[in-house]
């Protein structure tokens, strides 16, 4: 009887297996408060590195079933995770409902470099961004402009590169800033003429965040994103939630600025308002008679208008309106006191007017249309005490891209035209010669799921460009989630860089003598690879995380400007641009280490980078690039209305041109933070050592009636104290 009775029990278990082999079990994902699917959820089996997400239905399935109890881990950013353990009857479809996080998390996750609005944590490709958070800091520390934020991030430097104008270099990976691509809300923001301006041109109020990609970017978006590419993501409207916010700021160097944001929206239209003014009164830091701050005043206006469609589309009108005055030199004439030994100075004037329309139709089926377009016409004037000249640049962007989510690929493609015209407005003394270019391109790239695990990402773009021809754009990235804490990325492709006529480096006076091209030139081709790995994990209530970076650029026909005499006139110089006889590259490691939790915030980077240029015979280093870089940020939150935080860098000795190297030097800043009500105030001083170049010094040499300078590596302002009031209601 005890053997029928094993025997049976045998057979019912054998089965019941059999049963459940090869069963399968779907489940829908919703929102508990607003009862709409959530895609992309993570649904991990607990025990498990079988792992899925849901599609853009919020649906999931689960095959090949051996148990008849499951404990599934469902996690979404944004929301609380659940663990639940389901048991399977008669029932094989589930419904499951999560709540959204208390604490109201930065909208960060979604990443539209991507083309593809999807989560950091699902892309290929790693993308870095800081979020409203950091913005937000930023816009009381310093409110007028964003280079300070970027020089934060590893692996970029923000390099000074005249003493005059306070022009600043953004340089990535050790590739100078012309390699990078700016963009605002995925279309190009400046053109070449626009110099190394750019970055001081733009506020932080305006941003929702800031994302960038290190590394060549060119597949999606084209020539000029061999460093990388940087997407400045502006604030949009959201339903029900209006918001009015006043910024003022005052520092000790006389620096003052007011900037306002508004925005509010209904179910048919939202719009959203940026408008403010910088007044930077110029600054002789050291007492050498010259200015070490240029005097600067500026006023920024951008609005934009929302008109959402019943159909699930969205139109965006938007506008931008910037002018700028920067003017810097002798200290005497500035003050309008110019005479036979007090003569030089060297002023900008740059109004630039951007309109932009973005339209985009979301389909049920998971498909997005997205049609963008820009125009841009910015005028500079160069005024100097011996050369003037005046250019307007035109610049326009317009694209067509289609993107579509299936159960294991995301795919984006599309074509898009673009142009540059650059003009001179005559009389001026420039031998400069007018410069227009257009190319037109098309692109596709695809996210391939391969496996819960393991993503491929493959692209390819076709460029053709009327004056340097066609170029083929090929970019390749596989993602490997080890497990639930341990993430590693690889990539790399290709890229390019057409010819412009200006540079970061050339001082305004030395315009009056570039003669162009020498002959025919070439564009500038790249190769580039990065690989990290990045580790996540929650021990004792602390966030850690862990990351570390390799990368790899090499440029071949690289641009250099070059010098020469007339054999008529040997005083006077003859600038031209050519493509040099070797290559750049650039080869080092991200390192970094962050912990957090409430209220302490701890952070420690270190930075290598090798930048080399084979064709010099001088140098081969790339000037004014550290080699070694360390970053610190301790953070802390007394109560919910205070807060302190410490920062500390290190930069190493860099290259000259020459070849000599400079003296390291270390950096450190301290901010509090007080909210009282709708207020916060912000008390921060930056370089709290003194740390400045020209203490060393004057760094103005002689003729001071036309004076010269040396390469700035280190900075000029010294310490800097500043106090904010940010207003919102």
């Amino acid at each position: 009887m005890k053997r029928t009775q094993l025997l049976l029990l045998f057979i019912v278990f054998f089965l019941q297996a059999n049963f459940l082999m090869g069963q399968k079990i779907t489940g829908t994902v919703f929102d508990k408060e607003t009862k709409k699917p959530l895609e992309e959820v993570s649904i991990l089996l607990a025990n498990s590195t079988k792992g899925l997400v849901t599609n853009n239905k919020g649906q999931f399935t689960i095959n090949n079933l051996v148990a008849n109890k499951l404990t599934l881990h469902i996690s979404y950013t944004g929301y609380e995770s659940i663990d639940t353990t389901i048991t399977l009857t008669d029932k094989f479809n589930f419904e499951f409902f999560l709540e959204a996080a208390k604490e109201e998390l930065e909208e960060v996750i979604i990443i539209s470099s991507s083309r593809t609005n999807s989560r950091i944590e699902d892309l290929p490709t790693k993308v870095e961004v800081l979020g409203s958070e950091e913005v937000r800091e930023e816009n009381g520390i310093k409110p007028g402009n964003i280079a300070s934020l970027l020089g934060d991030i590893a692996g970029i430097q923000i390099q000074q590169t005249s003493a005059a104008t306070g022009n600043a270099d953004m340089r990535i990976q050790g590739l100078q800033g012309k390699y990078t691509q700016i963009l605002r809300d995925g279309m190009p923001l400046f053109g070449g003429y626009a110099g190394s301006f750019s970055i001081l041109q733009i506020p932080p109020l305006d941003l929702q965040q800031i994302e960038l990609v290190k590394g060549a970017s060119s597949t999606l978006y084209g020539g000029g994103a061999i460093a990388g590419m940087l997407n400045l993501i502006s604030k949009k409207p959201k339903l029900g939630k209006p918001e009015k916010s006043l910024t003022l700021n005052y520092s000790s160097l006389n620096e003052a600025n007011i900037n306002s944001f508004f925005t509010a929206r209904n179910k048919e239209m939202g719009y959203t308002l940026y408008a403010g003014a910088t007044q930077q009164k110029e600054m002789d830091v050291d007492k050498d008679g010259f200015s070490d701050v240029p005097s600067v005043k500026s006023v920024f206006v951008h609005p934009r208008f929302f008109i959402y469609g019943k159909d699930n589309s969205t139109l965006t009108l938007g506008y931008t309106l910037n002018y700028e005055n920067r003017n810097g030199g002798d200290m005497q004439v500035l003050a309008g006191n110019s005479n036979t030994t007090h003569q030089y100075f060297n002023q900008n004037k740059t109004l630039r007017n951007t309109a932009d329309a973005v339209w985009e139709k979301k389909f049920e089926d998971g498909g997005q249309l997205t049609a963008k377009a820009n125009y841009s016409i910015m005028n500079r004037d160069i005024i100097t005490n011996v050369f003037g000249m005046q250019g307007q640049q035109s610049s326009w962007y317009s694209e067509i891209a289609y993107s579509k989510k299936l159960e294991a690929h995301n795919i984006v493609g599309g074509i898009n035209f673009n142009g540059e015209k650059f003009s001179k407005i005559l009389p001026d003394s420039s031998a400069l010669p007018n410069e227009a270019f257009t190319t037109l391109g098309a692109f596709i790239q695809d996210d391939w799921k391969l496996s819960p695990m393991l993503t491929l990402q493959s692209g390819i773009r076709l460029d053709h460009n009327d004056k340097y021809g066609n170029f083929l754009l090929p970019r390749l990235s596989l993602m490997y989630k080890v497990n639930n804490k341990i993430t590693m990325r690889m990539g790399g492709g290709a890229g390019y860089k057409t010819p412009s006529l200006f540079s970061a480096e050339i001082d305004e006076r030395d315009y009056h003598y570039i003669y162009g091209y020498a002959g025919k030139i070439n564009s500038e081709k790249s190769v580039g690879a990065n690989f990290d790995i990045n580790y996540k994990t929650k021990l004792a209530d602390w966030e850690l995380t862990m990351n570390q970076t390799v990368f790899y650029n090499k440029i071949d026909n690289p641009i250099e400007l070059f010098r020469s005499y007339s054999f008529s006139n040997y005083s006077t110089p003859l600038y031209y641009f050519n493509n040099a006889v070797g290559n750049i590259n650039s080869k080092g490691l991200e390192s970094y280490f962050q912990a957090m939790r409430a209220p302490f915030e701890i952070y420690a980077g270190y930075v290598y980078t090798d930048a080399n240029r084979s064709y010099s015979i001088i140098n081969q280093h790339l000037p004014l690039i550290a080699k070694h870089k360390f970053a610190t940020v301790f953070g802390y939150e007394f109560s919910k209305e205070f807060k302190a935080g410490i920062e500390s860098s290190y930069t190493g000795k860099q290259y000259l041109d020459n070849g000599t190297s400079t003296n390291p030097y270390l950096m450190a800043a301290v901010m509090l933070r007080y909210t009282i009500g709708k207020a916060s105030f912000v008390l921060n001083c930056e370089n709290l050592f003194d740390e400045r170049q020209n203490k060393n010094g004057s760094i103005v040499r002689p003729p001071f009636t036309n004076p010269s300078f040396p390469e700035i590596w280190a900075p000029l302002d010294g310490r800097v104290i500043n106090l904010s009031m940010h207003l919102k209601w």
